[in-house]
């Protein structure tokens, strides 16, 4: 079975983390959310109080096959300054049989971890001067290697999917989006 950590903090954009945890999981892969708080308890960018299932600071990067940082601020921040987020990041994209996903702002924080560095990627646009060293796509979803950007919100949910299509196949990925009633591609 696949694994993947979706990392959150005070401040993460909700939508963007719920509905990557909820399509990785009706996909089948085993999701660990991992709090970088202190606490399992954060407070997400709208004020909705979510509980992890981890601290970050117990993840071990190499064992998960995949990545996720969500968007969302202070979230991203709060997520590019905790040591354990880098540390899976920089162990999973070392591996090319491993992702490491951004969306929103959070691929902000990939670049400043060194990961885009002359990779295409995406971005929020009121975060584009913060992607040094990337090759910025205005597409929703972009993918160079083992790295995955989303643009925003409203890129969710093909996002999720491709990241579904990526660990679990194309065929597992095209049967969530029927049943999700999603009608575009991804």
């Amino acid at each position: 079975m696949k694994r993947a950590c979706v990392f959150f903090a005070d401040g993460t954009e909700e939508c963007e983390a719920l509905l990557t945890v909820d399509i990785l999981r009706r996909a089948g892969v085993e999701v660990v959310t991992a709090s970088v708080n202190g606490s399992r308890s954060i407070l997400s960018s709208h004020n909705v109080r979510l509980d992890t299932d981890a601290l970050a600071e117990d993840i071990d990067g190499a064992d998960f096959d995949l990545v996720v940082l969500p968007g969302g601020m202070p979230g991203t921040t709060n997520l590019a300054q905790c040591p354990a987020v880098k540390a899976a990041c920089l162990a999973a994209a070392a591996d090319p049989d491993k992702w490491v996903a951004a969306i929103c702002a959070a691929p902000s924080a990939l670049a400043g971890f060194g990961l885009l560095e002359g990779k295409r990627a995406t971005v929020w646009p009121g975060f584009k001067d913060q992607m040094a060293g990337a090759v910025l796509v205005d597409e929703p979803v972009v993918e160079d290697g083992n790295i995955l950007t989303g643009w925003g919100l409203g890129a969710s949910i093909p996002f999720s999917l491709r990241l579904a299509a990526r660990l679990c196949g194309q065929e597992t990925a095209e049967k969530i989006r029927a049943a999700i009633g999603y009608p575009y591609g991804f």
